[in-house]
């Protein structure tokens, strides 16, 4: 069974333009829960939260956290606990940290991406030890905070976003195209959303050996802009993420 790490996958390659000034549609205690499918297979849970806003080495940060789980059934077979953690600036217009611990079937992996704006540098660290160093741009997002960061934005039919993403081994511009609004049934009733198609060619893995690997997200099509559906098809079949729980934030954050 291929790794279920959906989470980077989708992540990594949404993207964002610069900040926009007014209030932000998340903040403190937002929480989405979605079942993940392979091919028609339920093969896993995940929650993305917005955690308490906090401080990271002394700046006042937002604080994201994502975790994945695989179900009872797969548990025996492959089992899946992954989390995924990012901080910010208060206008999530750049990261300042993040944090990856992937447990995956015999696979595991602790990864912690340390980033100092004030050099452009990220310093990446795996289980605790230092691995690298690399020169980012100005602005540069973690493939978690990104995705909040393109919620900042109102969508609309044909709309082009353009990014830094990195993961501390390297720094690409990634890109995602609005293409148009449809209504999406899920468990938790239909939502007009933006159908926005993701640029899958920096992706590695399993996307860059597949020919004509597509990625799509729905984001609702009001204030909120949030992500009810993902869908990914490779040559060894396809997945999908969809919405079944949501908690709207106890405090909508407003950007300084």
């Amino acid at each position: 069974m291929k790794k279920i790490t959906f989470l980077a996958a989708v992540l990594a390659v949404l993207t964002v333009l610069p900040g926009r000034a007014g209030e932000l549609p998340f903040g403190p205690g937002e929480r989405m829960e979605y079942e993940i499918y392979w091919t028609v297979f339920h093969a896993a849970d995940a929650v993305l939260e917005v955690m308490d806003d906090t401080e990271m080495r002394g700046e006042p940060a937002r604080y994201f956290k994502a975790t994945a789980r695989s179900a009872e059934w797969i548990d025996n077979i492959y089992r899946v606990r992954d989390t995924i953690e990012s901080w910010t600036d208060m206008d999530v217009g750049y990261s300042l940290r993040y944090m990856k611990d992937q447990n995956e079937g015999s696979y595991h992996k602790k990864v912690d991406l340390v980033f100092d704006k004030k050099s452009n540098l990220s310093h990446r660290y795996s289980r605790g030890k230092y691995s690298m160093s690399l020169v980012q741009p100005v602005d540069v997002f973690d493939p978690m905070s990104i995705l909040f960061a393109f919620r900042k934005y109102d969508l609309y039919e044909g709309m082009h976003f353009a990014a830094n993403v990195s993961d501390g081994k390297k720094s690409v511009v990634s890109e995602a195209f609005v293409e148009k609004a449809e209504d999406v049934e899920t468990d938790l009733g239909a939502f007009r959303c933006f159908k926005v198609r993701i640029d899958v060619k920096h992706l590695s893995g399993v996307f860059n050996k597949s020919k004509d690997a597509s990625l799509y997200v729905w984001f609702t099509a009001d204030a909120r802009r949030i992500p009810v559906r993902v869908k990914s098809k490779v040559s060894v079949g396809h997945f999908s993420m969809e919405l079944v729980g949501y908690r709207p934030p106890s405090v909508v954050a407003a950007e300084n």
